[in-house]
């Protein structure tokens, strides 16, 4: 069944206008008639079973009928990317809500090789990747902060995973030994400075950890990282 993302309350009846690319998706690609059913969800009030009540050329309205999920969401994990390139930073973000992080938050480092991104492009691709996957929930893309600055605002209470190259770290799976929240930190295609690797090493809150003997490319490492972390502490276990 067709699953879309929608910013409407879901309650019995609801009526669920949706937008025009939504619409375009139902009416032109998916060939979806009246009366032809499909799932919504709104990372609130669970999964629904709706059904399209009206189909035009630009606008495609839906009824909710009933709850077929409750609410679920997954654990607090943050993944912390620094900016690489545009299609590798959209397939690290489309790979994190697949491996269920809950936000994704872009940061510039001191070899960072890019400066911006497209948020709303990215927030995009995470919406479409919580509808394929069945999550009820889809995770927040944050504005790319300097790393520095995040760090000065580090939320008490969450751990740090941080991704070292250097290689004298513990692995990620020794690493990581409680849950509760937690973010993991990948750095740039050039690595961490070597400044930027003494103050992570010197956070009471990081852990510093390998991923194995060879070199990652950001988007491997960001992949590698979140299945070892969830395999260990979050909702594979």
């Amino acid at each position: 069944m067709i699953r879309l993302f929608v910013p409407h309350d879901l309650a019995p009846g609801a009526a669920l206008d949706l937008d025009e690319g939504q619409s375009r998706y139902l009416s032109a690609v998916m060939r979806q008639a009246v009366g032809d059913a499909v799932a919504v969800f709104n990372g609130r009030d669970g999964e629904w079973r709706a059904t399209v009540a009206k189909v035009g050329k630009r606008a495609v309205a839906l009824t909710a009928l009933s709850c077929t999920r409750p609410q679920a969401i997954g654990p607090d994990l943050d993944l912390v990317i620094a900016l690489v390139k545009r299609a590798r930073l959209e397939t690290i973000v489309e790979k994190a809500a697949e491996l269920g992080a809950r936000r994704v938050r872009p940061v510039v480092t001191e070899r960072t090789n890019a400066d911006h991104t497209r948020v709303d492009r990215l927030q995009a691709i995470a919406v479409e990747a919580a509808e394929q996957t069945g999550r009820l929930d889809v995770p927040e893309v944050l504005a790319p902060v300097k790393l520095e600055a995040m760090l000065a605002t580090w939320e008490v209470g969450r751990q740090l995973l941080f991704c070292d190259e250097a290689g004298d770290a513990a692995p990620v799976l020794g690493a990581v030994t409680a849950g509760g929240p937690w973010a993991i930190l990948i750095g740039p295609e050039g690595g961490f400075s070597p400044r930027e690797r003494e103050t992570l090493r010197s956070l009471p809150y990081a852990t510093p950890a390998s991923l194995g003997p060879r070199i990652l490319r950001a988007d491997t490492a960001a992949i590698s990282a979140l299945t070892l972390w969830q395999a260990r502490v979050g909702d594979w276990t």
